[in-house]
């Protein structure tokens, strides 16, 4: 999965997008794609998935499909967004014993 986040990097945002990428590979240890909406590539994200508030954060899929997507302020919480980056091969699997007691 690739998490890019959208943002004007000299806008009021600009740094809380910056801070907000740093904590969250410093406490989930996993990195954010920081996507400058004044490149190319952050306006063609931009028009392809049609964002119109930012900061957007977008998890897509390895094939770029769009899986999940935040607009504007404020940001996810970071275990939201980690929750989503889960993938096939690291499934979240229900407590068993949890499972076991609610059928006893």
């Amino acid at each position: 999965m690739r998490v890019a986040v959208l943002y004007h990097p000299r806008s009021d945002h600009g740094g809380m997008v910056i801070d907000y990428a740093a904590e969250f590979e410093r406490y989930k240890g996993k990195s954010l794609d920081l996507v400058s909406l004044e490149t190319i590539e952050g306006a063609d994200l931009a028009e392809l998935y049609g964002i119109s508030r930012y900061p957007a954060i977008l998890v897509m899929a390895e094939n770029g499909s769009l899986q999940y997507m935040w607009q504007g302020t404020p940001l996810p919480l970071m275990d939201e967004l980690s929750y989503q980056l889960h993938t096939d091969d690291t499934p979240i699997r229900p407590y068993r014993h949890a499972l076991i007691l609610a059928h006893a």
